[in-house]
């Protein structure tokens, strides 16, 4: 509930601050232009990354998140005993 409220009021919050103009709109075509480093890009300036790249990525997070699982089982593994061990089998595999 409390993340929920959370996203509503972060996505709620500039919206509302808009309407009542304490946040306020200059609109200014420099503000538009794309550019990198300060500089005026060259050649296009959309590309498409090679997929490879994002599937490593979700694979790093994805370990990285079994390493936050796996390490307090590791520590209490002597007093979890057998059925841990064979729980912990499944959810790496």
């Amino acid at each position: 509930m409390a993340a929920v409220g959370f996203a509503v009021v972060a996505i709620g919050l500039p919206v509302v601050l808009r309407y009542f103009h304490v946040v306020q709109r200059k609109p200014n075509p420099a503000k538009y232009i794309t550019y990198e480093c300060g500089m005026e890009t060259t050649g296009k300036t959309w590309i498409q990354f090679n997929f490879r790249y994002y599937f490593y990525a979700l694979i790093f997070v994805t370990l990285d998140v079994m390493v936050v699982f796996l390490y307090p089982w590791a520590v209490q593994l002597r007093q979890l005993g057998t059925p841990a061990l064979v729980s912990i089998l499944v959810f790496i595999s």
